[in-house]
């Protein structure tokens, strides 16, 4: 049996996606293949100092990638045409949007998109809300 792919996205200076990835191995160890891709080589590298089993850069690596995952998550900017000032192209942003992988985003408005119903919290509750309640309840489904 193979382990579940998680593809956590992350651009500029990887911040975000290094705090994911360094949760999703202090929650589930090596249970799950941690493939990080950022928009960029520097978001890449801070993911994969983290911990990421795979790591890779570029719009084509995100469109490849998120085609085979399980679970793709990121900030919100993900899924938006020219986020992360313009380091998420909308065929990357498309790619995400369009796979069959759930998408467990972290809504943080940075794109001038507001999701309203949504509290504001630190990126730290955020990601552990991410990590040890909705992608443990997803993966524990069969």
């Amino acid at each position: 049996m193979s382990v579940p792919v998680v593809c956590v996205i992350d651009g500029q200076g990887g911040g975000i996606g290094g705090v994911i990835v360094k949760v999703l191995r202090q929650e589930f160890g090596e249970q799950i293949e941690v493939v990080a891709l950022g928009t960029n080589a520097v978001a890449a590298s801070m993911m994969m100092k983290a911990g990421a089993n795979k790591v890779a850069s570029g719009e084509n690596a995100i469109v490849h990638c998120v085609a085979q995952a399980r679970v793709v998550t990121g900030p919100l900017g993900i899924v938006l045409a020219n986020s992360m000032m313009g380091e998420m192209t909308p065929r990357a942003a498309l790619a995400v949007a369009s796979s069959p992988a759930t998408k467990l985003l972290l809504p943080l408005n940075q794109e001038n998109v507001e999701v309203v119903g949504v509290t504001r919290e630190p990126l730290p509750h955020l990601v552990d809300e991410l990590v040890r309640v909705r992608l443990r309840k997803l993966l524990d489904q069969p």
